[in-house]
């Protein structure tokens, strides 16, 4: 792990973009710290406040409409400067919003543009990719999981600091702005054109195939962020003190698994990763459901991390590489099924819930992960080659 992160990092270009990914999790971490004191200042209740969270991923699903149009036009590189300097700022009225309505406005185009920030970074990944002839996608999704733990340990030290989540998340952009605007030069240099189709198309089978994929990926870790703590209070009786342990287990693992997923991948094949993966996390998801002791729930959530850590990588890298369809269609197409999954699953998992129990919720994870394995195991568009050997000494990459 520590090898491949050494050499990542001293890749320069790729490290510009790679920071892109923590620039996501960092400024998202203070938000999630941040929403209780939102709801007290703005008045909400937790009915009103589910209902307004839910216009980030509408922005996002009007982004995914707008991709297509965007990248047909501006150079992914001079998005990405542009994009994670707008999404920053956008975060900063979004905590300090003065009233409903200017939270409301923040969220919807915080998901606009996180979206066509995700298509301008993975797109430019995969592009890097095969101009060092490296496996990359995962460390950067790994840097993502980085960012989400440290964005948490930052609001924790500002609160013990006595300072509030509006001026943390002004002190947090700023840094970040700088970092980026010192990074120009290595983002502005990709000057391509990422989509130059008319729109999108009604995806084939196989692009639905690892789009139910990745529907179920996130599906599940959104079921362990939202559901996790609550399983542990109320099946198991935990102390509160150690609810969110299996939340941290999954997402230690994840992260693990993230950083060695570029070494993994290219001597497994990225199939092999999928199928293997998803049996894992349903694995895991069996031992949580059926535990009756808090260790063997914790191993189970920490299978699940492990499992789902390679995955989206994976699919993310296939959907940039389906033949006659832009980068900018095949992660729309492939995303959606991401967003539908992180909407619908932890709903879903609370109506079964409400009617039987959280076990139950929980299982019907099992069957989908299995699903997706053998969806896997029948798609085309996921290979076993084992590519992205590196053509060159990792020292001559070096600028």
């Amino acid at each position: 792990m520590f090898k491949n992160l050494s050499t990542f990092i001293k890749l320069k270009p790729a490290l510009a973009v790679g920071f892109l990914f923590c620039v996501s999790s960092l400024i998202f971490g203070i938000w999630v710290a941040a929403i209780p004191s939102i709801k007290q200042r703005l008045g909400f209740s937790d009915g009103s406040l589910g209902l307004s969270l839910l216009l980030s991923p509408l922005g996002a699903l009007t982004g995914v409409a707008l991709s297509t149009k965007v990248f047909k036009k501006i150079a992914v590189g001079k998005w990405m400067l542009v994009g994670y300097c707008m999404i920053c700022l956008i975060m900063v009225m979004e905590i300090n919003a003065m009233n409903r309505l200017m939270l409301w406005c923040s969220l919807y185009f915080f998901g606009l543009v996180s979206f066509l920030n995700g298509v301008s970074a993975n797109a430019t990944v995969n592009i890097l990719e095969k101009k060092y002839d490296r496996n990359m996608m995962s460390t950067c999704h790994g840097l993502y999981s980085l960012g989400g733990g440290v964005s948490t340990g930052l609001a924790i030290l500002f609160f013990s600091a006595g300072i509030q989540s509006g001026l943390q998340i002004i002190v947090v952009a700023f840094i970040i702005i700088l970092i980026l605007l010192n990074n120009r030069h290595h983002l502005l240099l990709h000057k391509d054109i990422i989509h130059s189709g008319s729109g999108l198309k009604f995806p084939s089978p196989t692009i639905l195939g690892i789009s139910f994929i990745c529907m179920v990926v996130f599906m599940a870790e959104g079921c362990v962020a939202d559901w996790s703590a609550l399983y542990f209070k109320e099946s198991l009786h935990v102390p509160k003190a150690l609810v969110s342990i299996g939340y941290t287990g999954f997402a230690v693992a994840m992260t693990i698994g993230r950083f060695n997923g570029d070494q993994l991948i290219k001597k497994i094949g990225g199939k092999k990763i999928v199928i293997a993966g998803s049996i894992l996390a349903s694995m895991g998801f069996v031992l949580v459901v059926t535990a009756t002791v808090l260790p063997v729930a914790v191993a189970g959530y920490i299978c699940i991390g492990f499992g789902c850590s390679c995955i989206v990588p994976v699919l993310f890298s296939a959907s940039a590489n389906i033949p006659g369809v832009s980068k900018v269609e095949g992660f729309a197409m492939v995303t959606t099924g991401g967003l539908l999954g992180f909407l619908t699953g932890p709903s879903l998992i609370g109506l079964i819930s409400e009617q039987v129990n959280l076990s139950a919720g929980l299982s019907l994870l099992i069957l989908f992960t299995l699903c997706a394995a053998l969806v896997a195991w029948r798609n085309r568009f996921l290979v076993d080659n084992k590519k992205m050997e590196t053509a060159m000494p990792y020292d001559e990459q070096l600028y």
